[in-house]
């Protein structure tokens, strides 16, 4: 079972998201051990999560709706203030992103960037529920697949940072630089992108949130 759940982790590594972003980005102006530090807090993150699947917390935010869509805005918030610091930071200096980052910051921002999508708990429970239903499995077999889901993921972000890392190599200092505010970008479009998508399901209740 822990392979199967390697091989759907790296699946699941395709959409690259602004968690793999934020890595890459962190290797490239801070170094690779200071990324190593970022790829432990989304591990700890990613963990916790399987776990509250496991356990059943998604049924509990799925009973839930308030909770639901208050989750939503917070991990829209939570992007999108990264990405306007990022925006800001290429200006001016900023409170949340430096060419610097010590590993404390690198490792809470990369726990709060995990955070911000909660709602993972759900998906993971929904996987859950699909390998009892389909493969028969037990539930001590669910910690096997997650583990391996888990094991897959901080492989593939310490992959990134190795690359983000021999990007600073060949990169100057400006050009370092303007990949901040590329992520800076990135990270903005995706809060904006999930915050109208939530608002639109809730103008249509019918879709799947």
């Amino acid at each position: 079972m822990i392979w199967k759940g390697f091989r759907f982790g790296l699946f699941l590594q395709i959409a690259v998201g602004p968690v793999c972003i934020f890595i890459f980005q962190t290797a490239a102006t801070s170094g690779f051990f200071i990324a190593e530090i970022g790829v432990l807090g989304v591990t700890i993150v990613d963990i916790f999560y399987i776990l509250a699947a496991i356990f059943g917390i998604g049924t509990l935010l799925n009973k839930y709706k308030k909770l639901k869509s208050i989750i939503h805005y917070f991990g829209a918030a939570v992007l999108i203030i990264f990405g306007i610091s990022n925006i800001i930071g290429f200006f001016y200096s900023s409170p949340i992103v430096s060419m610097d980052q010590s590993a404390g910051n690198t490792l809470w921002k990369a726990l709060l960037l995990t955070l911000s999508n909660p709602l993972t708990i759900l998906f993971w429970a929904g996987v859950f529920s699909t390998k009892i239903g389909e493969e028969n499995i037990k539930q001590k077999d669910l910690y096997s697949f997650g583990f391996g889901a888990v094991l897959s993921a901080f492989i593939f972000l310490t992959i990134i940072s190795m690359l983000g890392t021999y990007l600073t190599i060949l990169l100057e200092p400006k050009m370092i630089m303007g990949l901040n505010l590329l992520v800076g970008i990135v990270l903005l479009l995706f809060g904006v992108k999930n915050l109208v998508k939530h608002r639109r399901n809730n103008v249509n209740p019918g879709q799947q949130v």
